[in-house]
């Protein structure tokens, strides 16, 4: 076995070890509003369920020269953001989200995505998205290293879903359907290959 330990590499080299190895990875395509009204959109794979009761989901958003990115800021500005599942319908339009743009402008200008308003918070939907979760800011965690933040953990809670019909089936999301996408390392995507089914002991 290859031995190394995190604190003789470099940010890049832990990036490249976690995210080559923590695969495959959710996509959450995230929109905000500043306060100045622009909408945001931006992918991001440090994504997961944290609880159930109540819907919490966790978004790690790394920092950038130690500065919050917009997604980042606008949430602790604002407290909403809305979550979309990135799936094979959408995924293109979801990566020209990832392109560095000035904080004045929307990543709508780099897309065919439409919104609309959303049901509960402030911040719109993603028309092209078959789900949808509108949440509001549950907690804000700083993570440091050497008394500098490099990243912000931002814990969501769930106010309202939005499901597409054609995906849903009493109470169950069809995977076939929603054909959701998953990030890899370097500019890889992977699509839901073989299902199997293994029960679960007692």
């Amino acid at each position: 076995m290859i031995q190394k330990s995190p604190s003789d590499l470099t940010e890049r080299e832990n990036y490249k070890l976690l995210i080559g190895s923590i695969v495959p990875r959710p996509v959450a395509l995230v929109t905000t509003r500043s306060e100045n009204g622009i909408v945001n959109i931006a992918p991001f794979s440090y994504f997961s369920i944290v609880s159930s009761n109540p819907p919490i989901i966790s978004l790690a958003i790394q920092r950038k020269m130690h500065e919050l990115k917009d997604t980042a800021a606008n949430l602790l500005t604002t407290k909403e953001a809305v979550i979309h599942i990135l799936d094979e319908d959408n995924v293109a339009d979801g990566n020209q989200t990832a392109a560095t743009l000035p904080r004045e402008e929307s990543e709508l200008t780099r897309t065919t995505f439409s919104t609309e308003d959303a049901q509960i918070v402030k911040v719109p939907v993603l028309r092209e998205s078959k789900i949808r979760f509108e949440t509001e800011l549950y907690q804000h965690i700083e993570i440091k290293e050497n008394e500098q933040i490099t990243a912000d953990l931002l814990l969501l809670k769930i106010k309202h879903y939005q499901v597409d019909e054609s995906i849903y089936d009493d109470g169950r999301i069809l995977i076939e359907k929603l054909k959701p996408v998953s990030r890899l390392a370097g500019n890889n995507y992977a699509k839901i290959g073989d299902i199997f089914t293994l029960v679960r002991p007692d």
